[in-house]
């Protein structure tokens, strides 16, 4: 049941008539109905089941394909339940010594599909569980079905053989297309992409002497590229490294003691992060605060600086907050209150992170919001200047 969706439309391919000669069990009745199911086939007919119809135990083994059997026909006799049929097959496992074609299950399925293209009745009769169908009931058939199984052990229980029968005949009126297939990937990363993760794998790596002897860095640097060139990773794949190498970086400083990237990691940080942004759809919430945690856990130097001017600075106490998304953005700094957002420009940005930044200030100025760009070198050399400039801001009109 664990691949039963009642939420999709059923398969309407016409198909074959199953046929049950004297089924014992309603188990296996039950079981055969099943089997039909999953390939598409909808008719069924009975021929003197033991145990008499309707059936409870074969209604306990369909598992959910009660359709089939709620339509099922009931006869008395085999000639009467293939009287319609333009195209019969008889399955066996016993050579029954008939002067009749012997196809196997994938032939019999062409023969099949060509009978009902030219508007002919097509039906396969399976036969007891025991002892199968007898001479007189095979005579009746067109053509004779048997499976290529070990000559040793070629018996069936009945629910396979219906099952087998079914599957060659699905198979080849769908085309052999599948239910489903691999989940589309994420863009393949950029070179930019992967050279930010390079670079910080290898920071990394430096500070635990990974790279070591020196006449051997080298080498030992075109391999480790090796290895993720051959990946072709997406822009996800290396958003996961990249966290992955920041967790174990952290780990080894200890972040419960307020452990952080240095200036140039948190840099990169946010240049992977611009660019996975890209392609980040706005119904990516949990997302979005996520990354909003990542960056807070991350500041740069001149933003650090900038923040601690913000909390103590009378101005614009308890006005900001930092890293804190804006709908589907992450601005440095955000006052919701005064609707200013801060953004800390670095020297000598990448072109992406520029791009991101270009695109966060449009859609916060199209909502009411004022944008401030401060260059990080301004803050460290005249901090003071900057935070002028702020509360001029939230003193000001809205554009």
């Amino acid at each position: 049941m664990s691949g039963t969706d009642r939420t999709k439309t059923p398969r309407t391919i016409a198909g074959p008539i199953v046929i049950l000669v004297e089924p014992q069990l309603g188990e296996n009745i039950g079981m055969c109905a099943r089997a039909m199911g999953n390939f598409g086939l909808t008719r069924l007919r009975i021929v003197n089941p033991r145990d008499g119809w309707p059936n409870m135990a074969a209604q306990r083994a369909a598992a959910g394909a009660d359709e089939i059997l709620n339509a099922a026909e009931l006869f008395s006799t085999v000639e009467a339940a293939v009287a319609d049929c333009s195209l019969l097959f008889a399955t066996t496992a016993r050579a029954h010594d008939q002067a009749k074609p012997v196809v196997g299950p994938d032939e019999a399925a062409r023969q099949i599909a060509q009978e009902i293209d030219s508007k002919g009745t097509a039906a396969i009769l399976f036969g007891r569980e025991r002892w199968g169908l007898t001479n007189e009931e095979v005579a009746l058939a067109n053509r004779i079905v048997t499976y290529p199984v070990n000559p040793a052990f070629a018996s069936l229980n009945l629910a396979q053989a219906v099952l087998l029968m079914g599957y060659e005949w699905f198979k080849l009126a769908t085309a052999d297309e599948l239910p489903f297939e691999m989940p589309e990937r994420s863009e393949r990363a950029s070179s930019h992409q992967m050279q930010t993760f390079f670079d910080n794998l290898i920071a990394e790596l430096d500070k635990v002497e990974f790279l070591r002897p020196p006449e051997k860095r080298d080498t030992m640097l075109v391999n480790l590229r090796n290895i993720f060139s051959r990946m072709e990773p997406t822009k996800q794949d290396m958003h996961t490294l990249h966290g992955v190498v920041m967790a174990i970086a952290e780990g080894r400083k200890g972040p419960a003691k307020g452990g952080v990237l240095d200036s140039s990691g948190a840099e990169r940080l946010r240049a992977l992060l611009a660019e996975h942004s890209q392609a980040r759809s706005p119904s990516e919430s949990g997302t979005v605060r996520g990354l909003a945690k990542m960056l807070r856990r991350n500041p740069t130097d001149a933003e650090r600086t900038l923040w601690n001017a913000l909390k103590t600075d009378r101005r614009f106490a308890a006005q900001f907050k930092r890293q804190t998304p804006v709908g589907k953005h992450i601005p440095d700094f955000v006052s919701f209150p005064a609707r200013v957002a801060i953004e800390l420009v670095n020297p000598d940005e990448a072109e992406i992170v520029i791009q991101d930044r270009a695109a966060r200030a449009a859609w916060l100025t199209e909502r009411d919001y004022r944008v401030v760009a401060v260059k990080a070198a301004d803050v460290e050399s005249g901090l003071l200047s900057v935070l002028d400039s702020i509360a001029a801001a939230m003193d000001g009109p809205c554009d």
